[in-house]
């Protein structure tokens, strides 16, 4: 058996398009497979595209390519899964960041290891949920989390950060984050390690979940059955991006102070919010969008889909372009009808 180094995977002149879920088109002109810290070692001491700027690539499930990325693509493909730790509070579970999200959540309640059942189906790698800090039906992936393991893209050191480094926001992190202490384009996630909680609590609040509950007459479901809520639930509303390309939520709902809540249900009583931590309020961006008249309507071959107007979709051939236009024309759309200014989700490159 030889005790070489393992080479690094370099490739050129690769195709995006089936590496983003918005099935966007464009070209990758060096692309890196990351399996291991060793790999970002190896890459950065090598004399072409060490000093290179970086494009990291997870699920592609939250990036709009609007051109051929300049920057070295560094796809991550960090695999494996493991029970680390089993505590009285909690059972510790260790992902390669290169893991699909909705089979991990999946794979740990085949485990009995429950906690994630409200996150299923969202698109996407593990290695990505921290960097977005995903959130769905109540609960985000900062409340099952516990640490992760990242390789300095500079000096190919690996740090290991607890969820206090990671500045946890509203589907935002210090990964998304420039300027000082930042780490967007400077880290590379490798492994995540989640946290799910002992014993055992549903967070079953969210309106969907309450007409599940009133549907079916089970007062008390068990982790499997809210899986299989969210899935039907998701999938009622959301596309596959494998048949329809979609990034998932486009925009982030709107959060808002008491004052602006009660000037917009004092013009628009019907509006969907909810109350969030600080006394403030979370609006349905979906709501904002489809009251603008948005739904099922098209810029080119990007649209809004008709059964959920927070989700942009590429009708087939659609370029980044078109999708930008459709993003910014949706948010002046908002923004002069209620006075808010949507962000988008997705990182636009």
């Amino acid at each position: 058996m030889s005790n070489l180094p393992r080479s690094l995977a370099i490739e050129h002149a690769v195709s995006l398009r089936e590496l983003n879920t918005f099935g966007l088109p464009a070209v990758a002109h060096t692309l890196v497979r990351i399996t291991d810290d060793a790999d970002v070692r190896r890459m950065l001491g090598h004399p072409q595209i060490g000093r290179a700027p970086k494009l990291i690539l997870g699920g592609g499930s939250n990036l709009i390519l609007t051109r051929d990325p300049q920057a070295v693509v560094l796809r991550v493909e960090v695999m494996g899964r493991r029970l680390v730790e089993e505590r009285p509070d909690a059972w510790i579970v260790e992902v390669g960041a290169g893991e699909r999200w909705h089979e991990t959540v999946a794979w740990t309640l085949d485990q009995g290891w429950p906690g994630l059942e409200n996150l299923a189906l969202i698109p996407g790698s593990v290695g990505a949920a921290p960097v977005q800090n995903i959130g769905a039906y109540g609960v985000e992936l900062q409340d099952r989390f516990e640490s992760l393991d990242a390789v300095d893209l500079v000096t190919g050191r690996s740090v290991t950060l607890s969820a206090a480094a990671c500045a946890f926001g509203y589907r935002d992190s210090v990964f998304k984050q420039t300027g000082f202490g930042g780490l967007a384009g400077k880290s590379l996630i490798t492994r995540v390690r989640l946290k799910l909680p002992r014993p055992w609590q549903p967070v079953i609040g969210y309106l969907d979940l309450e007409r599940k509950i009133a549907e079916t007459g089970v007062q008390a479901p068990d982790p499997r059955t809210i899986f299989d809520w969210i899935c039907a639930i998701r999938r009622a509303k959301l596309p596959d991006p494998a048949e329809v390309g979609n990034a998932g939520s486009f925009f982030k709902n709107p959060v808002v102070s008491p004052e602006q809540c009660r000037d917009i249900i004092a013009r628009d009583p019907h509006i969907v919010h909810y109350a969030i931590d600080g006394g403030r309020f979370k609006l349905a961006a979906g709501w904002l969008i489809d009251a603008c008249g948005w739904k099922g309507k098209s810029i080119g071959r990007a649209g809004v889909y008709e059964k959920q107007a927070l989700v942009l979709v590429n009708r087939g051939g659609a370029s980044g372009a078109e999708v930008v236009t459709l993003a910014r024309a949706i948010q002046e759309s908002v923004y002069g009808r209620f006075g808010i200014r949507l962000e988008p989700e997705p990182v636009v490159v």
